[in-house]
C-alpha cells in the first residue's frame, strides 16, 4: 500500500465465516438471519460505512453552505439514501434539498410576528387540500424571485403555484447559461450526473407546531423522547408538487419533514436499518414498479411504524428474517387495502393516486405471499445477495474489500468538495494524489482490471476501462 495510505476496516470484510445462506431446514431463520446480517456487512451496508457516508455528506452541505449559500439565497441540503449512508456514490440518485432562505411559511394559527420582518410570509391553507398538502397565500412582504410564481386568487389575495414556481429554472436552465435540467418528475427537476441523476427540489420552510406536536404526542416504543423532540425542532419543508387527483394540483405544495425523516432513519438500530435495505431490494428487484406504486419511500414508512409500535429489544441480528415477514405481511396487507398511513401524517395515504390497477394489484399480492412462504429462501429473488451467497467468501472478501477503498476514497474527494455536480475524474485523482493514496487508488483499479482480464478478456487495461471499474464499483 502507498504511503500515506489508510485501510479502511468495515465489520465483516475480515475474519468473516463463509457467506453460504443454509438452503436446508437444518438451520433455522435465526441462523439464516445471521448470515444474512453478515452478507450485508460485507456488501457495504455495515454500521461503520453507513456512518462515514454520512458524516461525509454532512460535511460535503457544510461546506457548499458556507461557499455559496448566501450567494444564492439558499440553504442545501442532501436527504435520502445518500443522507442516511445506505447507497454508494453511484447506487441511486441523489435527493438534494434546496430551502429557499428569502420566504417562509405559517400554518394556521401561528403569529406572523414569529418571523423577522424582513422576510416574506406566506399562510398555509389546508382546509381545501388533501391531507399533507396546503395552498400558500401571500400574506406579507413580496419575495421578488418568486413574483412571476405569484397567481391572483381572488378577493385581492395571491398564491404561490408550485406549477408556476418550478417553471423558473426550467425556463432561465434554457436561456442563461447553467445546469440543464430534465422534465420535472414529481416535486424535483432532475439533474443528469454521470450516469446517476441529481434529483433536485427547491423548498420553503414551514412552520407547522401543531401538525409535530400531533406526532410527538402519539404512543409509542420508539424513536426515545430526546430524538421526538430533536425532529420537532427541525420543522418541515413545503415542496412544489400537489396531490394528483386533485382539482387544484398546480397551486399545492407538499409537506414533508425530510431532515426530520433522516434524524429517525439514522436512529434505527443496524437491524432495522437492514431490514430498509432488503425491502428496497425487493421493490426494485422483484416487485419492478413501472409508474412508482411501490416506492422505497413506502417501504421506509413500513420499517418506521414497525419501529414504533414494537419494543426495541425485539430487533437484533437473529430477528432479521422475522420482522422481513412481517414487513412483507404489512405491505401486502397495505396493497390489498390500497392504503399506507404516512408516519408523519397519517392522515395521508401513501398509495392514494398511484394508479394501481386491479390485476397488478392480484399479482403482487401473489408474489408477496409466495415470498412469505419461502423465507428465508426468499433472498434468493434479490440479485446483490444472490450473488453473494454463491460466490466463495475469499473471492468475495477481496472484492468488496477492494471495493470499500475506492469508495471512501471518493467520498473523501466528495467531502471537501462545494458542489456535487461540479466533481469530476479529475477531482478525485487532484485528491488522492495530494493525500498520499494516489497509488493505492491506481492499484485497486489495476488489480480488478487484472482480475476482469484472467477471466477471458486479453485485452489491455486502458483508462476508459478503468473509469468503468470505478463506475461498477460505486454502483
Amino acid at each position: 500500500m502507498a504511503e500515506g495510505a489508510e485501510q479502511p476496516h468495515v465489520t465483516g470484510t475480515d475474519g468473516t465465516p463463509g457467506c453460504n445462506l443454509p438452503s436446508s431446514s437444518r438451520l433455522n431463520n435465526e441462523d439464516a438471519s445471521l448470515e444474512l446480517s453478515n452478507v450485508l456487512n460485507i456488501l457495504g451496508y455495515g454500521p461503520e460505512l453507513r456512518q462515514r457516508r454520512r458524516e461525509c455528506y454532512r460535511e460535503n452541505d457544510r461546506r457548499y453552505n458556507e461557499r455559496w449559500g448566501t450567494d444564492f439565497c439558499h440553504d442545501r441540503i442532501i436527504v435520502g439514501s445518500k443522507a442516511e449512508g445506505l447507497s454508494r456514490c453511484f447506487e441511486s440518485d441523489w435527493d438534494i434539498l434546496h430551502v429557499f432562505n428569502f420566504a417562509e411559511c405559517l400554518e394556521a394559527g401561528c403569529d406572523v410576528n414569529s418571523i423577522p420582518e424582513n422576510i416574506p410570509v406566506f399562510r398555509m391553507d389546508t382546509d381545501i387540500c388533501y391531507p399533507g398538502h396546503s395552498i400558500l397565500l401571500l400574506e406579507r412582504g413580496l419575495p421578488l424571485f418568486l413574483l412571476s410564481a405569484l397567481q391572483n386568487y381572488g378577493h385581492g389575495k395571491l398564491i404561490l403555484s408550485s406549477d408556476a414556481l418550478l417553471n423558473i429554472p426550467s425556463i432561465t436552465s434554457r436561456i442563461l447559461p447553467g445546469p440543464i435540467y430534465n422534465d420535472r418528475a414529481g416535486p424535483s427537476l432532475p439533474l443528469p450526473f454521470g450516469n446517476t441523476t441529481i434529483d433536485t427540489v427547491l423548498a420553503l420552510r414551514c412552520h407547522c407546531p401543531s401538525i409535530l406536536q400531533r406526532w410527538a404526542a402519539r404512543s409509542r416504543h420508539w424513536p426515545p423522547t430526546n430524538v421526538v423532540e430533536k425532529v420537532v425542532s427541525m420543522g418541515a419543508f413545503l415542496t412544489p408538487v400537489g396531490f394528483k387527483e386533485s382539482k387544484n394540483m398546480n397551486i399545492e405544495w407538499r409537506i414533508c419533514f425530510n431532515t426530520g425523516e433522516t434524524e429517525l432513519m439514522i436512529n434505527l438500530n443496524d437491524t432495522q436499518m437492514k431490514l430498509y435495505v432488503l425491502l428496497k431490494m425487493i421493490a426494485k428487484d422483484v416487485l419492478k414498479p413501472r409508474h412508482k406504486e411501490v416506492t422505497s419511500y413506502m417501504m421506509k414508512n413500513i420499517v418506521l411504524w414497525l419501529a414504533e409500535n414494537n419494543h426495541q429489544y425485539k430487533f437484533h441480528e437473529k430477528s432479521l428474517f422475522f420482522w422481513l415477514h412481517e414487513s412483507l405481511l404489512k405491505l401486502r396487507t397495505a396493497l390489498s387495502a390500497k392504503q399506507l398511513p404516512y408516519f408523519m401524517i397519517p392522515e395521508r395515504n401513501l398509495m392514494a393516486a398511484t394508479g394501481l390497477t386491479d390485476a397488478q394489484q392480484r399479482i403482487w399480492i401473489t408474489t408477496l405471499t409466495d415470498m412469505m412462504d419461502e423465507c428465508p429462501k426468499l433472498i434468493r429473488r434479490l440479485p446483490k445477495i444472490r450473488q453473494a451467497i454463491i460466490s466463495h467468501p475469499d473471492p468475495l472478501r477481496w472484492y468488496n474489500g477492494r471495493r470499500i477503498e475506492l469508495e471512501i476514497i471518493l467520498l473523501e474527494v466528495i467531502k471537501n468538495a462545494t458542489d456535487i455536480s461540479d466533481i469530476s475524474f479529475g477531482d478525485m485523482f487532484y485528491y488522492v494524489l495530494q493525500n498520499g493514496v494516489m497509488w493505492r487508488a491506481v492499484e485497486i483499479i489495476a488489480e480488478v482490471s487484472e482480475k476482469v482480464r484472467s477471466g477471458g478478456s486479453s485485452e489491455t487495461a486502458n483508462l476508459f476501462e478503468g473509469l468503468q471499474i470505478m463506475y461498477r464499483f460505486l454502483m
